[in-house]
């Protein structure tokens, strides 16, 4: 029986970069179920027509040419006690400690009719391969349930292939997660313009049907009705019908390998440590499969991206190396494309602020993304968040002509050193004729600067 220092269950971001950073230093396994690792956040490009799917397929020597062993198989279960895995085809390996990053799952509601023909979640090589084949063979129409970034731009890729698309999400606005109300009017306006059908403030409440779907239901009232078209059903003889409905309103962790195994589970996935230990000891949890914490407030928040799995593996692979690196909890650093804009946040928003006990207030700046004299500027509008108590910043939103990624990485570094407003007033900034507005002014210190403008303005009206 094989035995390995470290196994790693789960070949997504975080298993990468466990096998790159250990896997010439310590005898490594990596243990993956699917025929591939995606770049999942490419999806929605391929429905497009953008890139080919197998752009979007990492090489299996991301793990092996680190000298990690790829075990392609099902692990059917875990003996923690006793240190041993048992695989699919009832081969067993032993290990000394054990990594699970196993990821996390599309969240499908508890609502009638989600078992129906043509009811999917969009995740896996085989939701994006069967969606393609669907659009092949006579798919019109599609509902994507969930208006954050994958359901934006899975709806926009769906548009572009000529589908008619209708996008709901229950709350007032598109990106709740990420940015504010009214940083969205411009957004929603454009999505509209694209033809997508956008339904806010409603609920999908259940899918009708008897093999495919054939409506969906919403809160509201609402019915979106799917056609039937000629090709029959491989089961029952039935007409299938020419519409789809994706969800993609948030994941749920992939627990299921620990989930009788008395390890400590809670409302967003394996609880851990700063130190990515959990309950058990030489067991470990990095990625969407953990619970993790705010940077900010130090409560449980969800937010299930590889960009938070990656840094929460480093710091375990650190540390299964001799250092005592921590976790410092997760910032909500994220940015999208919605139509011609690019938009990207950071932190807290003002109305989660709001909603975890914080007194905000909120600065805002407008100017172009090059010299406002230059070919091809473009508006680039700026919204900072701060703790009106102790200026601290609490997060951030940029709405761009042009990637706004670089600028919202800025401010999450300056979330994490716990700066205040005054801190990026001071911000020493660059500048050029094609990638900034004039030196004279820099959107995230008009920001800053307006924050306390108000301040000043407050405490003058108190005297």
């Amino acid at each position: 029986m094989k035995k390995y220092d470290l196994v790693v269950a789960g070949g997504g971001p975080a298993g990468i970069t466990l096998a790159k950073m250990l896997g010439k230093k310590k005898k490594t396994a990596v243990i993956r179920p699917e025929a591939h690792s995606m770049i999942y956040c490419a999806m929605p490009y391929v429905l497009e027509g953008l890139i080919d799917v197998e752009k979007t397929l990492k090489k299996d020597e991301l793990v092996t040419g680190s000298g990690a062993d790829l075990i392609r198989d099902t692990i059917t279960e875990i003996d923690l006690k006793g240190k041993k895995i048992v695989l699919s085809d009832s081969s067993e390996l032993m290990y000394e400690k054990l990594v699970i990053a196993t990821g996390a799952v599309p969240f499908i509601p508890p609502i009638p009719g989600t078992s129906l023909k043509n009811a999917t979640g969009f995740k896996t090589e085989m939701d994006l391969k069967g969606i393609q084949e669907l659009i092949a063979t006579g798919l019109k129409r599609a509902v994507v349930v969930g208006a954050g970034a994958i359901g934006i731009e899975l709806s926009q890729a769906l548009r572009e292939a000529g589908l008619i698309v209708d996008l709901v999400d229950m709350g007032s606005s598109v990106l709740p997660n990420l940015i504010d109300r009214e940083m969205t009017d411009e957004l929603e306006a454009g999505l509209i313009r694209k033809g997508i059908n956008l339904h806010l403030n409603a609920r999908v409440t259940a899918l009708q049907g008897k093999e495919w779907v054939e409506q969906v239901e919403l809160d509201n009232g609402g019915r979106i009705n799917f056609d039937p078209i000629d090709e029959c059903s491989e089961g029952g003889g039935r007409a299938a019908h020419d519409g789809i409905v994706i969800f993609a309103a948030g994941m749920k962790p992939q627990v299921d390998l620990v989930k009788d195994s008395g390890m400590e589970i809670g409302r967003d996935g394996i609880v851990i440590n700063d130190k990515m230990e959990t309950s058990i000891p030489d067991v470990y949890a990095a990625g969407d499969c953990a619970q993790y914490v705010s940077g900010i407030t130090g409560s449980v928040v969800p937010g299930k991206l590889a960009t938070n799995a990656v840094p929460m593996a480093k710091v375990l692979g650190f540390n299964l190396l001799g250092q005592n690196r921590v976790y410092r909890g997760f910032y909500n650093g994220a940015a999208t494309r919605v139509g011609d804009f690019f938009v990207g946040g950071t932190g807290l928003t003002e109305a989660s602020a709001m909603a975890a006990g914080y007194e905000t207030v909120s600065g805002y700046s407008e100017v172009t993304t090059r010299f406002p004299i230059m070919p091809g500027a473009k508006k680039m509008k700026v919204k900072l968040v701060a703790d009106k108590q102790t200026m601290r910043i609490l997060g951030a939103q940029i709405v761009s002509g042009e990637p706004v990624t670089g600028r919202i990485d800025l401010i999450t570094f300056a979330i994490q050193n716990s700066a205040a407003v005054e801190d990026l007033t001071a911000l020493s900034y660059s500048s050029q004729p094609y990638q900034s507005f004039y030196p004279a002014a820099n959107g995230v210190v008009l920001a800053a600067e307006d924050i306390l403008k108000k301040k000043e303005q407050s405490y003058a009206m108190d005297r």
